[in-house]
């Protein structure tokens, strides 16, 4: 740090003596009224010495160069230097060079640190210290995610962008006989083991699949049974923080909105879930219709039978789903297009897909392609 201060103080001496004798300004913006102000408020508490010449946007450059963890240590050095390390910009700056996406960081922090219910009208970014939330960033350790679905259930660390592994969801997880907490425990507790970590030491997010959707008494009791079960199972097993969330609201969250329509295509179905402000309104209504990704594999397999392309199990096929179909903006338009495309599953086997790379997924809007004329295309589901 001793060689680093030496070089400023060079370059900045050498800096305020060619300015003095040239009357030039060196820097051709203008200075802000928030600069303007720290200047002020820097010369007023300043106590260090030589180290007052320095320039606070140069001091503002070596407080980055530092780092976070030198840079808090400086706040102990006198007043000034408490009062400039403070500076949100700063604190904003080392958060931007964090793995998490700034984005992400300050949607969360200006929508949903208040916790639920959240507010209409969320905290500005100048009521916030960034210091305060870039400490309690490093010190909360990530969090387990475990996110439930109708086919599977996925985990994995927050600090990742995709999950580690998956395992039957809970809703089937083990002997379906045994009472709900039972089954519970050994799922949560069979996550945990794969993951290697203990219950104990890491807070758990649980993503709840869309199940009892209904504006019924019957279904609120159901919805809130289940919740309950999965705090008291969690809390048994000591875990110290735990949220249990309605999976729509998390996948809207993602996209950084509290407030929108959410069309979740799941494995066995396709939910479209208005929410308000973080809340699912139930009452306005979720529209849930049968027809999922297995639909759409089982749909694609019939079409590459129908086209004697040979594949050797189901997995080829979900493979080639998730790689070469996608959804035509104008499904009539690409009918007349070229839009041939070939895929490796493995090594040695290459596959070839056309129209039934766009074709797959048009089932959702047109469920008459496949045969079935009683499912609600997606499109209507939406504008209801």
């Amino acid at each position: 740090m001793n060689s680093l201060f030496r070089k400023v103080w060079e370059t900045v001496a050498h800096r305020s003596g060619s300015s003095s004798g040239s009357g030039y300004n060196p820097n051709p913006n203008p200075i802000s009224e928030y600069d303007r102000f720290l200047q002020m408020m820097y010369m007023q508490t300043s106590s260090t010495g030589e180290f007052d010449r320095i320039p606070i946007d140069i001091f503002m450059q070596i407080l980055k160069i530092l780092g976070p963890r030198e840079a808090a240590r400086l706040r102990a050095v006198c007043k000034s230097w408490k009062f400039l390390v403070s500076d949100n910009r700063l604190w904003i700056y080392f958060l931007q060079h964090q793995p998490d996406p700034w984005n992400s960081v300050f949607f969360a922090e200006t929508h949903l640190r208040s916790s639920y219910p959240l507010q209409v009208f969320p905290t500005q970014m100048h009521d916030l210290s960034y210091m305060h939330i870039f400490g309690q960033r490093v010190e909360v350790p990530g969090a387990v995610i475990i996110d439930g679905g109708s086919g599977y259930c996925k985990y994995g660390w927050s600090k990742y962008s995709s999950p580690s592994g998956r395992s039957a969801t809970f809703l089937e997880f083990g002997n379906i006989e045994s009472p709900m907490p039972t089954r519970l425990r050994h799922f949560f507790s069979t996550i945990c083991s794969r993951m290697q970590v203990k219950a104990s030491s890491q807070p758990i997010v649980v993503s709840l699949p869309l199940c009892h959707y209904d504006d019924t008494e019957a279904a609120k009791s159901s919805r809130r049974q289940l919740k309950d079960a999965i705090y008291a199972t969690l809390f048994d097993m000591n875990v110290p923080a735990v949220c249990a969330i309605n999976q729509a609201t998390l996948a809207l969250f993602a996209a950084k909105r509290t407030s929108g329509i959410v069309v979740n295509i799941g494995f066995n179905q396709t939910s479209v879930v208005p929410i308000l402000h973080g809340k699912v309104m139930h009452k306005v209504g979720v529209e849930v219709v049968g027809m999922g990704a297995l639909k759409l594999t089982g749909y694609l397999r019939d079409r590459m039978q129908q086209n004697n392309i040979h594949f050797d199990s189901l997995y080829t096929v979900r493979t080639l789903k998730e790689n070469l179909c996608y959804v035509a903006l104008d499904y009539e338009a690409e009918l007349s297009k070229d839009t041939e495309a070939s895929f490796a599953v493995s090594s040695n086997s290459w596959f070839t897909l056309s129209r039934e790379r766009f074709q797959t997924g048009e089932i959702l809007f047109q469920p008459r392609m496949t045969g079935v004329y009683v499912l609600i295309s997606l499109l209507v589901l939406v504008i209801r």
